[in-house]
């Protein structure tokens, strides 16, 4: 399982992942860094079979209409710490991997994930 984590999310996040075993890039590793575009993250999201961790909602609007990206988890959160990031990242990462061998749209929130089938 690959993961690219979007702009908005701490690269924190992203180094998480790559310890806990999992190919991450954060868009800060790619050549434009934090100013790809979504179009972009989508491409390789596709060509790199990589899960879009994001709090964007444009890549839900894309998702919805023509697939893209790959996969889809959407933070939904709203603005909390790093710490309280990883925290429920740690808590909740076993079953998000289980949930995305069979779904593609996953939403995460403080208290609960949702599985957009």
């Amino acid at each position: 399982m690959k993961f690219l984590v979007d702009a908005q999310l701490p690269i924190r996040l992203a180094r998480f992942l790559q310890t806990s075993g999992y190919d991450t890039i954060h868009t800060r590793d790619l050549p434009r860094q934090n100013a790809t575009s979504d179009t972009e993250i989508n491409v390789i999201s596709i060509q790199e079979n990589r899960i879009v961790v994001t709090k964007d909602s444009d890549f839900v609007n894309t998702f919805l209409t023509v697939q893209q990206p790959y996969k889809l988890l959407l933070i939904t959160t709203g603005n909390i710490k790093n710490s309280e990031l990883e925290t429920l990242f740690s808590a909740n990462f076993q079953s998000l991997v289980e949930l995305f061998k069979e779904h593609s749209y996953i939403e995460m929130s403080q208290d609960s994930m949702i599985v957009h089938l």
